[in-house]
């Protein structure tokens, strides 16, 4: 059992090398990043490999990455944790307040890491029994189309003394071959659309009970308030029509959760909480500053005193039982304009002993950004028209001009990265996008550079409309 942990996800074992060549599919550039959150993940599942005692004493190395927004931090977070098929939680740290002022404690990001990691696990578990429960779906299903006739028991045999009792399908055999009609008309896809009463959970009362707890007390006390409540009254059902088709789901649903093992799915969504869960702190830079502040500075100090035992290793109680964060991996991010990573805690900053600057994006980074990553910008704008019958060419030199225009307005305005492409993207196709499929004057539509100059240049131009539009 020495090895117990190893196999925590299918992928859980790539080299560094594998997932940088992951990431560079979705994140352009940022290669010492990259390689950072790599080794990383790859020191994870070293870990998993060694001797048990030796294990409890390798820590994971935090990372901190500094950038401007939109340069792709938390893609990469992001992307990682897919990678790793981890329990991955984002938190803006400057929702956190220090325990006695109005705000969130740090406590319940392990909270809803844990309550992540249980639905995932049993997300997985339900898939893989997906085919035992359809075959109790259709028996279900089948009673419903076709019942078994009330009070009636088919005997293949008589007994002294007793007659047998009569069958308003039939004899047993009719019946049998009526029901197998009626399974292979569902199989078929026949019934689709019959209309089935199902009775179904009522949780009209339970979201109510639950906003009424989260204005009274607080969104955690309010979340418990209203899990007690509900395990102490009756959960009401009600009787609904709908077709066969959203019936069959409704009942998979249903099976899938009695099926599923809570307990060990419970125990299994903790281990993976404890050994690859990552955290991913964002805006932490917010929290930085000076030490011995007043007013709002005193919150955020006491943010980082009370972030410190969380990274350091500590126990988190949870509703499904207390939680160890030594070894989930926190990483976080900021832009560091007016801070910097020494302005927080000493004992904090000890905790990430991994710091990565992230570059500012180029115009040529914009380029590779719009054409080359996995599922790009162009590619969805060109799927999305294609729904109304239109073709959209986006030619080289087209692409070429967008990306200048960003990064044009990056350096003028105001920095933010990549996500200024979706701004210039929106403008430069909001007619096309508005006039399809009523009024569009030709359904092949070249995007080139002259199209990109006569649509966006004069309001680039005009900086001040620029603030406000791109």
């Amino acid at each position: 059992m020495d090895n117990a942990h190893t196999d925590i996800s299918p992928q859980a074992g790539m080299t560094p090398r594998q997932i940088v060549a992951e990431l560079d599919k979705y994140v352009v550039g940022q290669h010492r990043a990259k390689r950072a959150v790599a080794i990383a993940l790859r020191n994870r599942w070293r870990r998993q490999q060694v001797s048990r005692g030796m294990r409890e004493e390798i820590m994971p190395n935090n990372i901190i990455m500094i950038g401007a927004t939109g340069v792709g931090k938390t893609e990469i977070a992001r992307r990682l944790a897919r990678l790793a098929g981890a329990p991955f939680l984002k938190v803006e740290v400057t929702k956190f307040t220090e325990v006695g002022y109005v705000g969130r404690d740090v406590e319940s990001m392990i909270r809803d890491l844990a309550e992540l990691a249980v639905t995932m696990v049993k997300t997985e578990m339900g898939t893989r029994l997906r085919a035992e429960a359809e075959q109790h779906v259709e028996e279900r299903l089948l009673e419903m189309l076709h019942p078994r006739p009330q009070g009636q028991v088919f005997l293949n045999f008589t007994m002294p003394g007793v007659s047998q009792p009569s069958f308003t399908h039939g004899d047993p055999a009719q019946w049998e071959a009526e029901r197998e009609e009626w399974r292979r008309r569902l199989r078929s896809g026949e019934l689709e659309s019959t209309p089935l009463e199902l009775e179904v959970a009522d949780d009209t009362q339970s979201s109510q009970m639950g906003s009424m707890f989260s204005q009274l007390a607080g969104d955690e006390m309010g979340r418990n308030l209203q899990e007690l409540m509900g395990s102490m009254m009756p959960r009401r059902t009600v009787r609904r029509q709908m077709p066969l088709s959203e019936a069959r789901q409704t009942i998979i649903n249903e099976e899938t959760s009695r099926l599923v093992d809570n307990e060990r799915a419970v125990r299994e969504a903790l281990e993976r909480v404890e050994n690859a869960g990552i955290i991913f702190l964002d805006e932490i830079d917010k929290i930085a500053g000076a030490s011995g502040g007043s007013g709002p500075d005193v919150s955020r100090e006491g943010v980082q005193r009370d972030l410190l035992p969380i990274v350091e290793g500590s126990t988190v109680n949870t509703k499904y039982g207390p939680v160890k964060t030594d070894h989930i991996l926190f990483i976080a991010s900021g832009a560091f304009h007016l801070a910097s990573p020494s302005d927080l805690l000493p004992e904090l900053q000890g905790r990430f002993p991994i710091r990565v600057e992230l570059d500012s994006l180029t115009a040529d980074d914009f380029v590779d950004i719009l054409t080359t990553t996995e599922n790009a910008l162009v590619k969805q704008y060109e799927a999305i028209v294609a729904t109304e019958g239109i073709t959209l060419d986006f030619t080289a030199s087209g692409v070429r001009e967008i990306a200048s225009l960003a990064a044009e307005l990056n350096e003028e305005v105001e920095n933010i990265g990549a996500r200024r492409l979706h701004t210039v993207l929106t403008n430069l196709l909001e007619d096309i996008l508005f006039d399809a499929p009523d009024s569009i004057a030709s359904t092949d539509i070249k995007v080139d550079e002259e199209m990109v100059r006569g649509k966006l240049r004069p309001t680039v131009e005009n900086k001040k409309k620029s603030r406000f539009v791109l």
